[in-house]
């Protein structure tokens, strides 16, 4: 193990600033890492075993099945079974980066290893990449060599498997992803708690989604309509950019809150609900930066609304911005003459307007409760998500609404049929509805996502409570009275705008 002379000797060997300098003092601590890890022959044996025997397992899984599911003429099975199985023997090898991961800072912590560690000049950014980095490139290497041996026993085996090469290149970019995603965070797990069987326990919450990931990942492989795309599986890109967005997001999120003097003073877990939630309620009752609780509603309104808003301000930009691309999205699909829909290729505008009245009884019939209670529901779940996804539930649930309505709009548009109609059906409430939804998708964004960035000298613990504040403010404030217009809009004076435009 190097010395804490050493480190401080290597780290100030070189004062170019910048973040090539930052990277090599990381892989200071990474080669320290590395070392440990290989010389401890319980993480060493595991990985030597998932290199070479399990893929030799996996190969001959793959001889006797492909053989199998061929004498029924389901030779297809067959062939999807075998990048299936690639992927899996890349999957085995990774998780052990979770144990290493996990046992990066509360696990030295424990052993008494870490304070010398924290006496040298690197910084917190440095001593972090750096531990990410040890926690990955074992098992990362470990898989590719899996892969690679068992690439190479079908390929040049009996089952003689001649892969797309963009598919090969998927599965490996798709391993390495979920290295990364497991990695980056186990190791903000281990620096926030203070036991490694505490951390244990909290890495089911990275276990579990990258598992069902996984078997998202086979599902697609077996079902895609271009698993034999000589470009590769589309849905399997969007997979692998969306891994790489949450390893940025948990890269930001780890780094911001680690602080080595926080690892070592911390000694014990301790939650308050009470002192908590009297926290949040005195921030939703404020008009200013300091706590002033309003004195009455109008000074809520005039001030501490005003105040969420202005704070709101770069996650609205954005939230627009992505609702306007789906709106655009939607209108670009339907001009797309394959997903024309029959019953717009076989409507007629007579036919539009008694299916447009129709459907205007049914919404008078379901009241304005209904339409709160269908609205209300979906940007609850994207809040919740949002919360547990750094904020891009809110970005993926909300904006389908506009992805539908731009989608119908051109298929009408197209269908030749009247558009007024449609616009009418859909502005006078739309006006109140959309800048709401709007608002709540921009707060629940910015709840999920402050605690990547928090604000130059808040504390995340601080800045999470400020936006969820604001996240209940603009709801209580805003947007449940919104809604609530909005549906009394869409009931009572929607109908009566579209019947007068129609002449019905």
């Amino acid at each position: 193990m190097a010395s804490p002379a050493n480190l401080l000797e290597s780290a100030v060997a070189d004062e170019t600033p910048g973040a090539l300098q930052t990277l090599r003092n990381a892989l200071i601590v990474t080669r320290r890492e590395v070392r440990d890890s290989l010389r401890d022959w319980r993480i060493l044996a595991p990985i030597l075993i998932l290199t070479f025997l399990f893929p030799a397992l996996a190969q001959f899984v793959a001889g006797r099945f492909t053989a199998f599911v061929t004498g029924y003429g389901a030779e297809i099975i067959g062939e999807r079974t075998i990048p299936f199985l690639l992927m899996i023997v890349g999957f085995f090898p990774i998780s052990i980066s979770l144990v290493i991961a996990l046992e990066t800072f509360v696990g030295e912590k424990e052993r008494r290893s870490l304070e010398p560690l924290f006496t040298t000049p690197l910084s917190n950014t440095e001593l972090y990449i750096g531990k990410t980095l040890a926690a990955m490139i074992p098992p990362l290497v470990s898989s590719y060599c899996g892969m690679l041996v068992y690439l190479a026993g079908l390929v040049f085996g009996g089952v003689e498997w001649r892969p797309q090469p963009a598919l090969v290149v998927q599965i490996f970019l798709l391993t390495a992803a979920q290295a990364l995603v497991m990695v980056t965070g186990a190791v903000v797990v281990s620096s926030q708690t203070t036991s490694t069987r505490a951390a244990n326990l909290l890495a089911s919450f990275i276990v579990i989604p990258v598992a069902l990931l996984v078997q998202g990942e086979s599902a697609i492989m077996f079902l895609a309509p271009d698993a034999e795309s000589p470009h590769g599986i589309g849905a399997l890109w969007a997979i692998i950019i969306g891994m790489l967005v949450v390893v940025v997001l948990l890269l930001r999120l780890g780094n911001s809150v680690f602080n080595r003097e926080e690892v070592l003073g911390r000694s014990i877990d301790q939650i308050n609900p009470r002192a908590t939630l009297h926290k949040i309620w005195r921030h939703v009752r404020a008009v200013d930066e300091r706590g002033t609780p309003a004195r009455n509603l109008q000074e809520w309104y005039r001030r501490g609304v005003t105040l969420s808003l202005r704070r709101l301000r770069p996650a609205l930009f954005v939230t627009g911005l992505v609702f306007v691309a789906a709106f655009l999205a939607g209108v670009s699909l339907g001009q797309q003459p394959e997903w024309r829909l029959p019953v717009f290729q076989q409507a007629s505008d007579s036919a539009g307007v008694v299916d447009l009245g129709a459907s205007l009884d049914t919404f008078v019939a379901s009241g304005p409760g209904w339409i709160v209670f269908h609205n209300g529901r979906i940007l609850l779940v994207a809040t919740l998500l949002s919360l547990f996804t750094f904020g891009v539930a809110a970005l993926v649930l909300t904006p389908g609404v506009y992805f539908v309505l731009g989608f119908a709009l051109s298929q009408v548009m197209v269908a030749g049929l009247r558009v007024d109609l449609v616009l009418a059906a859909v502005i006078v409430h739309g006006l109140v509805e959309v800048p709401v939804i709007l608002l709540a998708a921009a707060a629940a964004l910015r709840a999920g996502a402050i605690v990547t960035r928090p604000p130059h000298g808040w504390t995340v613990g601080h800045a999470w409570t400020v936006a969820l504040s604001d996240l209940i403010r603009v709801g209580l404030g805003l947007v449940i009275p919104g809604l609530l217009i909005a549906a009394l809009l869409e009931t009572y004076l929607t109908p009566l705008v579209v019947r007068a435009v129609a002449g019905v």
